[in-house]
């Protein structure tokens, strides 16, 4: 029998993953880039993601240092999600079973967790936002893929 008012349901309980994050926000202007990351080649400014999701999730801004070059060295990394957005310039990724890739300013590629990839070039201007779950992970180096 209908009452004439709004149906009202109970919100679905968060999942546990989604619990316990703190706000953030990270201004460009604020931000400083160091070059202790996973490639020399890079320098990386992190978003305050990882503290504020316990570690759960990382993201960070990667840009080239120009005048430097991958030496495209296939590896792999042991983590859940792994997401790049290119915000300037280009880059050229290869994955294993898929082939060679340029990623232009917009472009976005999911990497599937463990597959098999390197960086092979880029532009001097070549800037991206990553996002990766858990925030800190493991890398492997690879023998290339037949």
């Amino acid at each position: 029998m209908a009452t004439g008012g709004p149906l009202q349901t109970k919100a679905p309980a968060m999942p546990k993953l989604w619990k316990n994050q703190a706000f953030t926000i990270a201004h460009a202007d604020d931000g400083k880039f160091e070059g202790q990351g996973l490639r020399a080649f890079f320098e990386y400014r992190q978003l305050g993601i990882a503290e504020a999701t316990q570690g759960k999730f990382g993201a960070h801004v990667i840009r080239a240092v120009p005048g430097m070059e991958s030496p495209g060295a296939w590896h792999s990394h042991d983590l859940d999600f792994q997401m790049v957005y290119v915000t300037k310039g280009w880059v050229v990724f290869e994955y294993e079973g898929q082939g060679e890739h340029i990623l232009r300013e917009g472009s976005c590629v999911l990497q599937p967790p463990g597959i098999l990839h390197r960086e092979c070039r880029h532009s001097d201007d070549m800037e991206l936002i990553e996002i990766t779950s858990p925030a800190e992970f493991a890398t492997q180096a690879e023998e290339a893929p037949e």
